[in-house]
Parts: structure tokens; C-alpha cells; sequence
């Protein structure tokens, strides 16, 4: 009986992760709709759709640790019932402003999400196995709500106005709200101290200004201000993880980075989100650019990604129970090295089929890092340290993204420029520009444009495989795991449902 309440309070666990990533994905169908309904500029557009994600990457270290405090089924219902009330808000907004404020709110609710419904996994199962498989499935819907967001978000466009979007998360969190408080066990660190105001401030400051810049770095014509905010968020950083270092009560412990398989994986989850964003960005961009596809087909032809890593982490638990974690996860890791490898080849008629298999298999390598590292990670510290364990590793899958976007997308441009000895900037540019020149003009413009993006891929490609290798080999370095606690040390699941 025991045993079904933790598998029905994963169920419930599952809606606020798996609405979070799509919402992450949902709106960049949705903007052009949005945008024309209320009356937004360009630069506003860019603020309604990065918002949410700015908020969530810069509010979930104190989030995490705020549940270890406040109580994490407690954190958890506060903010699916923000995310509920702020979803119907932003459906119904009649100006960019406030499309933005509650975007940002919504940012805010949904930083409370992801690592709440990972620290109480921690909590709901106390046998490793069991616990790998529920770390497996709440990762899956991850990357399966990812994948589905824009197709959802075809879909109700096609039959709804772009509030519909939003609107979907209420049922949702609606019945959260009911069954948590049933069938999820509270659970709080009573030695965890006061939050740490200071810490919280700079943290978000620090993210956010980092963020920042990384993402302008690609938009901006001129450096400097990104590389101004990425200085000032540095240095801000600094300044956070030297008070974290003294402070008695931390808002993030980072004597987790002591123990070297934590330190690992969490290297590997940036490293990885680096790769896929980045061959994300162009295969996405290529789907369209190139091969002419319209952002919904691209959409659904680019789903093989996510769904790749939900069915690589639906099978991390059989993996790991005939071979070493670090195995298990080194092994895919080479498989996402040869996917990457895949997507060199690109070019002619077999063009399609092989960036889908490409994508495929690179994603499909991904799942065991994804759920049996996030699972090395909760499982390597007491359970009263789950929700900073859960913050640091959402932290990390963030600026992996990212730095893959900003990293791999200067070298794509790098090499583009390259291809069309700078007589080109992007290949949205060309597009732009060969329809203002005659025919036979803007077709060979085109053609090169087209090319030059194609050997931009193929060096992307490249460099995914060479960081999937490298992560490949650093997994295997690895040494064991230490034991997790044993049951009787964990906390009673019955005794914490009150």
C-alpha cells in the first residue's frame, strides 16, 4: 500500500515537471500570434519569450534550498497554485507589459517546481532501485515535455488563440493542488537555519546578469554590454560563493563539490546541455533555412530529440542494473559522439533521414547521464540535502543550454562568415536579401548561403562528438559511488505525510 501511494505521488509529481518544460518551449510557436494580438515591438518579444527562463535559471538555487527550509511539499503547492493562477492571467493579457510581468511571474512559480518534485522523490522512495526508476521517469517527462511543446502548441493555435497555451497548465496544476496533499509525504530540515537574504540576492543577481549576457552575446552587434554583464555577473559570483563558503547556514553547500562523482556529473550535465543546445540551434535553423521546412514541420521533424532522451532515460535503470552507472552512462555518451558524428554527413538527398537519425541517436546516448547522474547527484548527500543537491543540478542543465547557444552559435556564424568570405552575416540575411535581387542572383546567393550553413553544421556536428567523448572518458574516471543511505536512515515516508 505504501509502495502504490509513492508510485501515484510520482504521478502527481509528474505534471508540474513535465508542464514546466513545456512551457519553456511552448511560447516560441505561440509569440508571432501573441505578438501581433497585443501590440508587441521586437525587443519586447524578445522579453516576453526569455523572461520565463531568465527567472527560473536565477531562482532556482534558492528555491531548492528554501524547500529543505519552508518544507517541500509546502513550496510545491504555493507555486503550482502561482503557476496556475499566472497562467490565466498571461492567456487573457491585453498589452506587452503584461505578457511580461506574468511571464516572469510564472518564471518565479516554476523555479519553485522542478526541484521540489526532485528533493521529495528523494523522500517518496527509499530503495535505490525504485528511486532510479522514479528519477527516470521524472526525467523523462523533462525532455518529453520539451519536445512536446511546440506540437502541443500547433496544435491549440490551430483551433484556439494563443492564450489556449497557457491555459492548459490549470487543470493541471488543479488537480496538483488536490492530490499532493494526499499523496505526497512534507519534508524539512529543522537544522537547516535561516535563509540566507544576502545569498539569495546575489545568487540571482549573479545568474541573471550571466544569463544575460551569454544569450545577448548572439544578438548583439556590439560585445560590450554582454561582456559587460557577463564581468559584472562574475564577479558578483564570486562574491556569492565566498559568503556560501563562511556563512553557518548556506543557501547552497558547496562542500558537495568535495565529492568528486557529484563534481563529475555535474560537470558532464553542463558539458551535455552545451552540445545539445547547440546542435539544437542549427539543426532547427537548418530544418528550416535549408531545407525549407515550415517552424511547425521543423517542430514535429525535431521531436525525435526529445523523445530520444525520454527513451534513453526509460531504459538508464535496466542499463544500470547489468552494468556500472559509470559504465551505463559512458557507453551512451559514445553513442551521442557517433550521433554527432552523424550529422558531418549531411548534405544531398539523404539530408533529412540523416539529421533525424543523428539527432536520435546523439539524444538517445544522453538519457543514462541524464537520470543516472541526477540520480549519483540526490543520491551522494543526506536527504535534508536533497533540495540544494536538485538546485545545483537544475543550475547546471541552465547555463549548459545556454553556453551551448551563445558557444557553438558564435562558432556556427564564425564558420559561416567564412564559407561566404564575410560577404554574409547569417543566412537569414541571405534569405532577406536574395529577395530583392533578380532570379538568377538571389538563386546562386542562396545556394552559397545554403552551403556555407550546411559546413557550419558539419563542424558543430564535430565538436558535439569530441565533448561527448570527452565526457565519455571523464565519467569513466570516475570513482564509486558512496553508499547510499540505508533505509532506516531515511525518513519515514508514512510519518512524513502529516
Amino acid at each position: 500500500m505504501r509502495v502504490n501511494r509513492a508510485w501515484l505521488g510520482l504521478v502527481v509529481l509528474m505534471l508540474p515537471t513535465l508542464l514546466v518544460a513545456m512551457d519553456m518551449t511552448a511560447l516560441l510557436l505561440a509569440l508571432p500570434q501573441l505578438s501581433a494580438d497585443v501590440g508587441a515591438t521586437n525587443v519586447q518579444q524578445l522579453w516576453i519569450s526569455d523572461s520565463y527562463g531568465f527567472m527560473v535559471a536565477g531562482l532556482v538555487i534558492t528555491m531548492g534550498t528554501l524547500g529543505d527550509r519552508i518544507g517541500r511539499r509546502r513550496l510545491l503547492m504555493i507555486g503550482g497554485a502561482a503557476f496556475a493562477v499566472l497562467s490565466v492571467v498571461a492567456a487573457f493579457a491585453v498589452s506587452p507589459l503584461m505578457v511580461i510581468v506574468a511571464r516572469a511571474l510564472l518564471g518565479v512559480a516554476g523555479a519553485t517546481l522542478t526541484p521540489s518534485t526532485l528533493a521529495l522523490i528523494t523522500n517518496m522512495f527509499r530503495d535505490q532501485r525504485q528511486r532510479g526508476q522514479a528519477i527516470a521517469i521524472w526525467a523523462t517527462c523533462q525532455f518529453t515535455g520539451g519536445a512536446l511543446g511546440p506540437v502541443l502548441a500547433g496544435f491549440l493555435l490551430q483551433r484556439f488563440w494563443w492564450g489556449s497555451v497557457f491555459l492548459v497548465a490549470v487543470p493541471a496544476m488543479a488537480l496538483l493542488l488536490l492530490a499532493g496533499p494526499v499523496l505526497l509525504p512534507e519534508f524539512r530540515n529543522d537544522q537547516a537555519g535561516r535563509l540566507d537574504l544576502v545569498g539569495v540576492g546575489l545568487s540571482l543577481v549573479a545568474v541573471l546578469l550571466m544569463v544575460y549576457g551569454i544569450k545577448q552575446l548572439t544578438v548583439e552587434s556590439t560585445p560590450a554590454v554582454p561582456a559587460a554583464a557577463l564581468a559584472v555577473g562574475a564577479a558578483i559570483g564570486f562574491l556569492f560563493v565566498r559568503r556560501q563558503l563562511r556563512v553557518q547556514a548556506p543557501l547552497l553547500d558547496l562542500r558537495l563539490l568535495r565529492n568528486r562523482p557529484f563534481t563529475a556529473v555535474l560537470v558532464a550535465l553542463v558539458f551535455a546541455g552545451i552540445a545539445m543546445a547547440g546542435t539544437g540551434l542549427l539543426v532547427t535553423q537548418y530544418l528550416q533555412s535549408v531545407l525549407g521546412f515550415s517552424p511547425f514541420a521543423s517542430a514535429m521533424l525535431f521531436a525525435p530529440m526529445g523523445l530520444g532522451v525520454a527513451v534513453g532515460t526509460m531504459a538508464a535503470p535496466a542499463l544500470a542494473r547489468r552494468m556500472r552507472q559509470t559504465t551505463a552512462i559512458a557507453g551512451g555518451l559514445v553513442g551521442s559522439a557517433l550521433g554527432s558524428l552523424l550529422l558531418v554527413g549531411v548534405g544531398g538527398a539523404s539530408a533529412l533521414p540523416l539529421v533525424m537519425t543523428g539527432i536520435a541517436v546523439l539524444a538517445l546516448g544522453t538519457g543514462p547521464l541524464f537520470a543516472l547522474g541526477t540520480g549519483l547527484i540526490v543520491g551522494s548527500v543526506p536527504p535534508e540535502r536533497a533540495g540544494s543537491a536538485a538546485s545545483m543540478s537544475e543550475t547546471g542543465n541552465y547555463f549548459g543550454g545556454s553556453l551551448g547557444f551563445t558557444l557553438l552559435g558564435v562558432l556556427a556564424a564564425v564558420v559561416y562568415r567564412s564559407r561566404t568570405d564575410g560577404t554574409s552575416d547569417s543566412l537569414a540575411g541571405a534569405i532577406a536579401t536574395s529577395r530583392h535581387l533578380p532570379a538568377d542572383q538571389g538563386t546562386e546567393l542562396l545556394h552559397t548561403a545554403r552551403e556555407a550553413f550546411t559546413a557550419a553544421l558539419h563542424v558543430i556536428g564535430v565538436v558535439a562528438a569530441i565533448i561527448f567523448a570527452g565526457l565519455a572518458v571523464l565519467t569513466l574516471t570516475m570513482r564509486p559511488t558512496p553508499r547510499p543511505a540505508t533505509p532506516a536512515a531515511l525518513p519515514d515516508y508514512e510519518a512524513t505525510r502529516s
